[in-house]
């Protein structure tokens, strides 16, 4: 099957409708950009970068006429960028929101909120996003799809070292920040968030190896890893169909490759989960206060 007979098949009616993606220029967001442009939709592209951005909606105007797209700044490690996107969207609500930005081997910081930047980019300012317009977005009939990962399953949540600041490995750090996003949209029990995953992709976030590395493997990794515009399907794929509480949809093959499939998530302890819950509950205060 196609990828454009499989959006057919499995995507949401998006004639007409408005689609708002975060991190809109990056590998994956590039290809989820395209999906629902090629089925209709309009685009909000939620970005870092107005210049980039406006330059790729020109290319995406120039595949699909007719497009309408509008730009939105959302750097998710500048509070004060977060909230005056969470206030521009809900003027204007989306019918479905992507929250697909992340970051992986970045230089750490503390942020405004007492966290590092790759916990708030990665958990507290789009679970925020989520909280805030959830329901708006569900009146409109549409859903809003976080883009989670399998290294959430690479650690467990430490209640003496929530964001992880303590850890060197990259990859344990950024897993526990979508353990933390992943576990707390689940949580909220409805139908307004879903949660989905590309299993292994060629992305910005699998070249952070050192350069002479890098150089070496990208080719075999090229090839091994499935492409940004079959990855994202798992994404589509969550838009159109019901995942429920404590579940996601990714690749179906070992949730790394394949077509789509709705999963359950492991299990966790009721006390780490009631402690991301605690986490979760505070993260608006902590935001708007920041």
């Amino acid at each position: 099957m196609s990828i454009q007979s499989y959006l057919k098949k499995y995507a949401p009616p998006l004639s007409g409708r408005t689609v708002a993606i975060s991190g809109a220029t990056g590998g994956l967001g590039n290809a989820l950009c395209r999906h629902p442009a090629s089925l209709g939709a309009s685009l909000v592209m939620l970005d870092r970068n107005e210049e980039r951005s406006l330059k790729f909606a020109q290319i995406l105007k120039s595949e699909y006429p007719g497009l309408k797209t509008s730009y939105i700044h959302l750097d998710l490690e500048d509070i004060s960028s977060v909230k005056e996107a969470a206030l521009r969207l809900e003027r204007d609500v989306p019918d479905y929101l992507i929250l697909n930005a992340g970051a992986y081997h970045i230089p750490r910081k503390k942020c405004k909120t007492g966290y590092n930047n790759v916990f708030q980019i990665n958990f507290s300012s789009p679970y925020y996003l989520a909280e805030r317009l959830r329901e708006k977005i569900a009146k409109r009939g549409g859903k809003i799809i976080a883009v989670g990962s399998i290294a959430h399953s690479y650690s467990k949540a430490d209640p003496k070292d929530v964001d992880f600041s303590s850890r060197k490995k990259s990859s344990l750090v950024y897993g526990n920040a979508k353990r933390y996003l992943m576990y707390s949209l689940s949580a909220l029990n409805d139908k307004s968030v879903a949660i989905a995953h590309p299993g292994i992709t060629f992305t910005n976030i699998t070249a952070h190896y050192p350069k002479p590395v890098f150089a070496i493997i990208k080719h075999p990794m090229k090839i091994i890893f499935m492409k940004p515009k079959s990855a994202s399907l798992s994404i589509i794929y969550a838009m159109g169909r019901d995942v429920p509480q404590g579940s996601w949809a990714g690749p179906g093959l070992f949730n790394i490759w394949g077509r789509p499939s709705v999963k359950k998530l492991k299990t966790i302890a009721q006390n780490e989960y009631s402690h991301i819950r605690s986490i979760a509950d505070k993260n608006r205060e902590i935001i708007e206060n920041s």
